[in-house]
């Protein structure tokens, strides 16, 4: 199962996704292929800040009726802390919704896909691909 972030999923709604990166996507079926509750929030947020909203939130609604989504739970905030006090213990700090993400995908065993590699690739027991690259 494949886990899209907020970077990937945004080049979709813009149709703007990479040309390799459209077929791997393109190859999975739609079980296949989640998203996070904290990325809908981002992808809701950023469709509000734009002067299309409208336009915008049909594009978000559109994207995301095609993918489960999988929710921050209580295993996940337990991974979130493991992660989070490893990652600072080490003096490596990661932004708190990417580091959410990180978690909902590491307990789910899930691999995240995201452009987002100097972040994501030093999350430890993260499975990881960058698909955009």
């Amino acid at each position: 199962m494949y886990v899209l972030d907020t970077d990937v999923i945004s080049l979709v709604m813009r149709g703007s996704l990479p040309e390799r990166a459209r077929a791997r996507l393109s190859a999975l079926s739609r079980s296949q292929v989640r998203l996070t509750s904290v990325t809908l929030g981002e992808l809701y947020y950023g469709a509000l800040r734009t002067s299309q909203v409208r336009k915008w939130l049909d594009a978000v609604a559109l994207v995301t009726s095609t993918m489960d989504c999988l929710d921050f739970d209580a295993e996940a905030a337990r991974h979130y802390g493991e992660l989070r006090a490893h990652l600072e213990a080490k003096g490596q700090r990661l932004d708190d919704a990417d580091l959410r993400i990180a978690s909902i995908c590491r307990c789910n065993a899930q691999v995240l896909v995201s452009g987002n590699e100097k972040h994501f690739a030093r999350v430890p027991g993260l499975r990881y691909e960058n698909w955009i690259a």
